[in-house]
């Protein structure tokens, strides 16, 4: 490990207030339980821990400043491996300690949660003993996208955690896109007693082929023939629930907007102060055949109707 002072970035005169403060930025910056346990900050962390665990100690600290100790705490001289240490996570010095995410005690007595008593408030108890503070679990915040369909009509889906726990979450009618949804308690465990963190969703709606999304109504737009649109005709709409039949009148012209009451997005929120059901607005396109039809062009050749479609537009 390199120098201690260097390590927390503070000088050899710093005060031992100074020293902590550098300790608790950087441990909470560097802690693997924020980085979804990676294995470099793991390693940072260790280092960080290992050069307050010299300098954080007065005793320990003057016997380093004096060079009666090295940056491991062993004393001057001391080889690690005629002791059975090689290979520790601080080079294994008589003076050091074993990190490990689940607080337990190491060799020296020493708990890597005595650290985080320290960081995150606790103090000295009666006897000289660290209190251990209670510590509120890790909140995690997570982007899903569901589809148009499971947006508006409310689904089920399954979420994998960051600590690899898979939870079911109900996503409810009418969601919007970029909503959010707080699982209370749902997130990280909780330290000393502390309560568990909660989840927070981002949610991404997909688009829907046809339908567009205003508030709680909906819209699309429905191909008609030309026979359709000149004479009127029942005509098959999809809608949320199921294909309805929308009568189209006589002489309509492509744009003309027909409503369909309350096959918008369901009703949906808490009762008596929900939000009601929207309406699907159905606007007609009169569509040509794909390929050239004989009989309409004929018709058309033969057609007398005079009149400007775009009088409107001069």
């Amino acid at each position: 490990m390199a120098d201690p002072y260097k390590v927390l970035g503070v000088a050899k005169t710093a005060s031992d207030a100074e020293i902590k403060k550098a300790f608790r930025a950087l441990a909470k910056k560097h802690h693997p339980d924020t980085k979804g346990g990676d294995k470099a900050a793991q390693k940072k962390f260790q280092e960080i821990s290992g050069a307050y665990d010299i300098v954080g100690d007065a005793e320990k600290r003057a016997k380093y400043d004096r060079g009666e100790i090295d940056d491991q705490g062993n004393p001057k001289g001391f080889d690690p491996r005629a002791h059975g240490f090689e290979g520790a996570p601080f080079g294994g010095g008589a003076q050091g300690f074993r990190w490990s995410t689940a607080g337990g005690e190491t060799a020296e007595g020493f708990s890597a949660e005595d650290i985080f008593a320290d960081l995150f408030g606790g103090g000295l108890g009666g006897g000289g003993s660290r209190r251990r503070a209670a510590r509120r679990g890790e909140d995690y915040a997570i982007s899903v996208t569901v589809s148009f369909d499971e947006a508006a009509r409310g689904a089920n889906r399954r979420v994998t955690m960051p600590d690899g726990k898979a939870i079911d979450v109900r996503i409810p009618v009418g969601l919007k896109d970029g909503q959010q949804i707080r699982l209370r308690g749902q997130g990280g465990e909780g330290r000393n007693g502390g309560p568990p963190g909660d989840v927070l969703l981002h949610v991404t709606v997909a688009p829907h082929p046809y339908y567009t999304r205003e508030g709680n109504d909906l819209r699309m737009d429905l191909p008609v023939t030309l026979k359709e649109a000149v004479l009127g005709a029942k005509v098959a709409v999809p809608t949320l629930t199921g294909t309805v039949q929308l009568t189209v009148p006589p002489n309509s012209n492509s744009g003309a907007v027909l409503r369909l009451k309350g096959k918008g997005i369901q009703a949906h929120g808490t009762a008596g102060g929900g939000e009601p059901a929207g309406d699907l607005y159905v606007r007609l396109m009169i569509s040509l055949p794909d390929k050239p039809d004989a009989d309409l062009t004929r018709f058309a050749e033969s057609w007398s109707a005079d009149y400007d479609p775009r009088a409107r537009l001069k």
